[in-house]
């Protein structure tokens, strides 16, 4: 997987939110495989901050900052600005949301901001809808990696509107697509790669996990069994039974 001319051996992303311990997060962030994990500004500056940061550069991985909570582009593009000093990097996970309920973004307050911080050399990964028209914005803004949402964020519903994100697929084939938000289980994970996906990004199904280190490395299988049956050229589905043993030279017996 290559983004912003970065290449990637991994192609699930993993949040750092919401796990029960710092060990178990580090050790999630292994059985994962995953070599990006987001971060929120609001979560590294929290009590105890700095041992955060410490854990997640002694793991190795590259850092996606998000804007998470942002409601308005002037709060996202802020927060972005300030994340690139905090973490050194010009990559951004951009989040406007527009329903408090729903967390489902505000995608006109979205395109702005990501031409934005485009301009200001950020490479932009827009956490979006599965629309058309708005993905074609986002990548006229200078984005060039998309993030359609699956479902709502920790919702775990899997893909609500699988055909929008086959079209999504379709309509963009050479632009890295990334399913974000939604994602449950591993056969949620396993059916987006299914649908040529680049990559998952997921948090609340490993973190809220019974046993996350379990969960992180199903996932992480998952994605890759996905990926590879994309890869092979699956069957067309049938409306009607086909005979696996040709029937053409299977004896005959009379009455």
């Amino acid at each position: 997987m290559r983004v912003y001319n970065t290449e990637l051996g991994s192609r699930l992303l993993l949040g750092t939110a919401q796990y029960p311990s710092p060990t178990v997060l580090a050790e999630a962030v292994r059985a994962s495989g995953a070599e990006v994990v987001t971060v929120s500004l609001r979560r590294e500056g929290a009590g105890g901050g700095e041992g955060f940061w410490r854990l997640i550069r002694d793991l190795g991985v590259r850092v996606l900052p998000n804007t998470a909570g942002c409601h308005t582009v002037k709060e996202a593009v802020t927060t972005a600005q300030m994340a690139r000093e905090v973490f050194g990097t010009p990559w951004i996970k951009l989040e406007v949301i527009g329903d408090d309920d729903t967390l489902q973004p505000e995608v006109f307050g979205l395109v702005d901001a990501a031409r934005i911080l485009s301009a200001e050399g950020f490479q932009v990964f827009p956490y979006t809808t599965a629309d058309l028209v708005v993905a074609g914005r986002l990548l006229e803004a200078g984005c060039q990696v998309l993030m359609p949402w699956g479902a709502p964020i920790g919702s775990g519903r899997g893909l609500n509107n699988p055909y929008a994100l086959r079209s999504l697929r379709a309509h963009f084939p050479d632009v890295p697509l990334v399913v974000d938000a939604g994602i449950g289980l591993p056969s949620h994970a396993a059916q987006a790669m299914e649908l040529g996906y680049d990559a998952v990004l997921l948090n609340t199904a490993v973190a809220r996990a019974g046993d996350p280190v379990r969960m992180a490395a199903a996932m992480a299988r998952a994605v890759e069994a996905g990926r590879l049956a994309f890869e092979a050229d699956p069957m067309e589905a049938r409306d009607m039974a086909a005979p696996s043993t040709p029937v053409l030279g299977l004896p005959v017996f009379g009455a």
